[in-house]
This record gives C-alpha cells, sequence and structure tokens, in this order.
C-alpha cells in the first residue's frame, strides 16, 4: 500500500522545520533532549532522568516529564511551516520515572482544523512502561516558520 499522496513532501518540510526549530531550542537541549524522528503532525524525542531532575521522593519531577511531552508536543505541531504554540495542556502522572530513566515521547496530531489542533503525547521508559500521557491543544499565529528565500 503507497503513502497517501504528498506525505514524502510534508515529512521533508516537517524536518526542515524540526530543524530549525531544534538550532533555536536551548531549553530542550540543554535538558539532554534528543529529537530522533519528526515527520507531518508527529515526533519523538528522548531524555535520561539526570540527578538534577529527581525530587525529594526520589523520582522525576513532574515539571521534567511535562517540558519533554511539550517539546515532543511543539515539533509535531509545528510540522506545517506555520508558527504554532501551546493553547494549553493537561497531563497525566501514570508511573514514576527514576534516575537514569531513559525516557521517550511520542507526540501525534489528533485533529488539526483551521488555527486550533489537538495532539497526544505518551512518555514511556525503555521498557515500553507509560510514564505519562499529556494533551495539547495548539494555535497557529499564521505566520511561516521556515525562513523565505529573497526573490
Amino acid at each position: 500500500m503507497s503513502a497517501e499522496p504528498g506525505t514524502a513532501d510534508r515529512d521533508t518540510v516537517a524536518r526542515r522545520c524540526a530543524e530549525t526549530m531544534w538550532a533555536a531550542d536551548l531549553a530542550s537541549r540543554r535538558l539532554g533532549m534528543r529529537l530522533v524522528d519528526v515527520t507531518a503532525g508527529a515526533a519523538r524525542l528522548t531524555m535520561r532522568v539526570t540527578e538534577e531532575m529527581v525530587n525529594g521522593h526520589g523520582t522525576c519531577h513532574g515539571g521534567y516529564l511535562a517540558v519533554l511531552a511539550d517539546s515532543a508536543f511543539a515539533f509535531a505541531c509545528n510540522t506545517e511551516d506555520d508558527v504554532t504554540v501551546a493553547a494549553g495542556f493537561d497531563i497525566v502522572f501514570v508511573t514514576p520515572a527514576v534516575l537514569g530513566d531513559d525516557l521517550t515521547a511520542v507526540a501525534t496530531q489528533r485533529v488539526r482544523a483551521g488555527r486550533s489542533g489537538v495532539y497526544d503525547v505518551t512518555v514511556t521508559r525503555a521498557d515500553g512502561t507509560v510514564i505519562a500521557e499529556y494533551r495539547g491543544r495548539s494555535r497557529s499565529l499564521g505566520r511561516p516558520l521556515l525562513p523565505r528565500e529573497d526573490t
């Protein structure tokens, strides 16, 4: 079965958008995140839980889990060369992550209509255990993300 028409082109644009954003995303890079994959409407990022991320209960602070999920969401909702920001999100912490856990956040577009979108992100540890579920709501600002060539 072949891919939907234009999928390769959309994925190329998605990767170019991700490269542009990643170059300017000091927050995600400083937390040790890695941008693993981006396709149209989807993104995968990873992060290892470090000593600085562990709270007084010996588990990864929820804020770090949220920032990993939020970064994956940001890359997924900015794959169409349209600057898009968070309008809000909810996160459910399912199982604690601990020092040394390798986490993966997979973001997937659920719906995008007009300037609004909804994205789901699942954060798992390397063994597949679900750590958190995140739902993000996006809003397009109606301006291009990629630099324009002068013609």
